[in-house]
C-alpha cells in the first residue's frame, strides 16, 4: 500500500510541480504586487493596501466599461459558438462522401494564430466590406469596426469562425458515444427526428455541453489577439475588452501595481461564471 503512494505521489509529482510554478506562485506575488504602486520600471515599490481595488471601482470607469463590453462580446460568442459547433457535428456525423474534408475544414480556423487571423478579417471588414458597398450601394457595410456596434460585432463574428470548428470537434466525440439503440428505441415508439433529438441526443450531450461552454467562456472573455489586431479598442477605447484594458493599464500608462489588482478582479470573475456554469450544467447530465 505505502509503495503505491509512493508511486502516486513520484508521478503526481511533476504535474503538482509544475502547477505550483506557473499557477500557484504567479497569483500569490500578483496579489502581493496589486497592493502596491509599482510601475514595472523602479526596483522599490510602496504599499498601498486596497486602494488600487477601490480606484478599479470609483475612479477608472474604463475599466467598468471593458467588463461590459467584454460581457456583451462573450454571451453573443458563447451560444453562437456552441450552437454553431453543434450543429457543424451533427453534420459532419452523417454518412455521406466528403464528411471528413469537411471536419477538417471546419476545424482550420482554430489552427490559425489570434493576430494573424485579426488582421486577416480586419481587412475583410475595412476593404473588402467598403469595396462591395461601393458596387451594391450597402451603406451598412461601410466604416466597419470604426464604430462601437460593428466593432462589437466584428469581435463576435471573429471568434464564433475561430472556435466553432473547435467545439465541433466536442460535440463529433460525444455524438458517436451515444447508442444508436437508444435512437431505434425512440424510432420504434413513434418519435420523429425532433423528438428522437430533443428527448435522447440533446439530454445525452450535456457532458459535451459541459465541456464546450466552458471553454467557450474561458476563450471569451480571455480574448486579447483578436482585439488587438481587429479594433485595439478604436473608438475612444469603447470596442476594448477586459484584457487589452489591464494590458494597457500595465504596459502603456506603466500602472502595474493597478493592472495586477484588475487581473486578480478578472480571474476573479472568470472563476465565478465558470465554476457556476459546471455546477448547473453537471447537473443535468444524463448517464447512458
Amino acid at each position: 500500500m505505502k509503495k503505491n503512494n509512493l508511486k502516486f505521489w513520484f508521478f503526481l509529482a511533476p504535474a503538482l510541480l509544475c502547477f505550483l510554478v506557473v499557477v500557484i506562485i504567479p497569483i500569490i506575488v500578483g496579489f502581493f504586487y496589486s497592493l502596491t504602486d509599482w510601475n514595472g520600471l523602479n526596483v522599490n515599490c510602496g504599499f498601498v493596501g486596497l486602494k488600487n481595488f477601490i480606484d478599479i471601482f470609483t475612479r477608472d470607469s474604463g475599466f467598468l466599461n471593458s467588463l461590459k463590453f467584454t460581457i456583451g462580446v462573450s454571451f453573443f460568442s458563447v451560444i453562437l459558438t456552441n450552437a454553431i459547433g453543434l450543429v457543424l457535428a451533427i453534420l459532419v456525423t452523417k454518412k455521406f462522401k466528403g464528411s471528413k474534408f469537411l471536419k477538417s475544414i471546419f476545424f482550420m480556423p482554430n489552427l490559425i494564430g489570434g493576430l494573424l487571423l485579426g488582421f486577416a478579417w480586419k481587412f475583410i471588414f475595412t476593404e473588402i466590406f467598403s469595396s462591395i458597398s461601393k458596387l451594391t450601394g450597402l451603406t451598412f457595410l461601410n466604416e466597419w469596426l470604426g464604430t462601437t456596434e460593428t466593432g462589437f460585432f466584428g469581435l463576435i463574428i471573429v471568434n464564433v469562425w475561430q472556435l466553432s470548428g473547435y467545439m465541433m470537434i466536442i460535440y463529433v466525440a460525444q455524438l458517436q458515444q451515444i447508442p444508436y439503440s437508444a435512437k431505434e428505441s425512440a424510432k420504434i415508439d413513434g418519435a420523429g427526428k425532433v423528438q428522437t433529438f430533443l428527448k435522447i441526443t440533446f439530454p445525452l450531450l450535456m457532458p459535451a455541453f459541459t465541456i464546450g461552454v466552458f471553454l467557450s467562456i474561458a476563450n471569451s472573455f480571455k480574448m486579447f489577439d483578436q482585439n488587438i489586431s481587429l479594433t485595439n479598442g478604436v473608438p475612444y477605447h469603447s470596442t476594448q475588452m477586459l484584457a487589452l484594458n489591464i494590458y494597457n493599464t500595465a504596459f502603456t500608462n506603466n500602472e502595474f501595481g493597478l493592472a495586477q489588482a484588475k487581473s486578480i478582479i478578472f480571474l476573479i470573475i472568470i472563476a465565478s461564471i465558470g465554476l457556476t456554469q459546471l455546477l448547473i450544467t453537471k447537473k443535468k447530465e444524463v448517464e447512458m
